[in-house]
């Protein structure tokens, strides 16, 4: 294996910084040189999903599948759909303040996805994280409106154009709604473009998106709507929002919830009936409903594996028969296939020192029972008509 394997997402954001964009020149996109797709994926879980009119899809970066064929092989076999994890934030696409953007990593994911035959889900025109340390802390807040007006809709209007015609979804604003900190239509307060720019910026992103490209579907997405302590207020604010993005005309298309959801206390504290209602709700307002990083964060269970596992496959089961019950959800992502590359591992590393087991196939790309928790949960799914 690759000394890429031992490399989590947050150790690349944090080893990318100034001077690290390789920019290319005029006509050297790899896009211009893409193959027609040669197979669509054979997998159990995307047919599955695909015979319900659900799309099954994961993230993935190109510093897990190049180094790495055997994930190659896996991703291309199981995912109908390329969410990019890490090769459209800006530590990738814009290193610095004053860096050109560059498009190698993201050109380099989308000719894969496409020689795979999959559709693309670009993430995320609006964020104020991924930056890497080219970006000191705290300097998107000490930018005046100008700055970050420029900044922020000139990467988009750039960049929207040049995938022009190659994405199928985007995320146009990325977590900018709030439980707590938010102004009466829901929105975090505290987003630093809300503060630079004032709140039309979420507005203003999707309508210069739309602008650039009006073919793919525009996505707010969001976390926190499932189990935590403030799910109920968060999304009550989420509603709101859409309800004032709608009002405003706004071409918003989907709500995707991210859907990272934690073992720990998830059966007691996942209000079945508040979900779906809100689910129905949403799908009242003309959206579609995307989940877009689904992963089990495996607190609270034992840490060998057939106790763990078992825990881990009873939540996907929990959360998936209620939410593949709304016909408006069209698309489930999960956050990375294997536990091989998960952000979790990283990021919040277990007590004990057991590696984490968030995602359908383990480290050895084998299935575990959260494959066929996902499986059956698409075999149960009332058939919808696909997008």
């Amino acid at each position: 294996m690759g000394s890429d394997k031992k490399i989590g997402r947050r150790t690349f954001l944090a080893r990318a910084g100034a001077g690290t964009a390789v920019v290319l020149g005029g006509g050297a996109s790899v896009l211009s040189r893409i193959a027609p797709a040669w197979a669509l994926p054979t997998g159990q879980l995307y047919n599955a999903a695909k015979s319900k009119g659900i799309l099954y899809g994961s993230s993935t970066a190109t510093w897990q599948y190049e180094p790495d064929p055997a994930y190659t092989s896996l991703f291309q076999r199981e995912a109908g759909m390329l969410f990019t994890e890490d090769d459209l934030l800006w530590y990738r696409l814009k290193p610095t303040q004053t860096s050109p953007l560059d498009f190698s990593y993201g050109d380099r994911i989308v000719s894969f996805a496409q020689g795979n035959g999959q559709p693309v889900f670009g993430a995320h025109l609006v964020w104020d994280e991924g930056l890497g340390d080219g970006w000191p802390q705290d300097q998107l807040y000490n930018l005046s409106t100008q700055e970050a007006r420029d900044i922020l809709f000139g990467t988009i209007q750039q960049e929207v154009a040049h995938y022009r015609g190659k994405m199928k979804f985007w995320v146009v604003a990325n977590e900018v709604t709030d439980a707590r900190r938010k102004d009466a239509n829901g929105f975090w307060t505290v987003e630093p473009y809300y503060q630079t720019i004032g709140p039309t910026y979420v507005e203003e992103a999707f309508n210069l998106a739309h602008q650039q490209d009006p073919a793919p579907l525009l996505v707010m997405n969001e976390f926190g709507t499932e189990a935590d302590s403030s799910a109920a207020t968060k999304r009550a604010s989420i509603l709101k929002a859409i309800d004032y993005l709608k009002s405003k005309n706004t071409p918003i298309h989907a709500l995707g919830i991210e859907a990272h959801l934690n073992a720990n206390g998830f059966a007691r504290n996942f209000d079945t009936a508040a979900f779906r209602t809100f689910l129905s709700n949403v799908a009242a307002r003309g959206l579609y409903i995307f989940i877009t990083e689904l992963d089990v964060l495996d607190d609270g269970l034992k840490a060998d594996i057939a106790s763990r596992d078992a825990g881990v496959a009873d939540v996907y089961t929990r959360f998936l028969s209620v939410a593949l019950q709304e016909p408006a959800v069209k698309v489930v992502n999960t956050f990375g296939l294997s536990d091989r590359y998960t952000w979790l591992q990283e990021d919040f590393p277990r007590r004990d020192g057991a590696a984490r087991r968030p995602l359908p196939f383990d480290a050895n790309l084998q299935p575990k029972p959260a494959y066929n928790a996902i499986l059956q949960a698409f075999n149960n799914a009332p058939v919808r008509t696909a997008i």
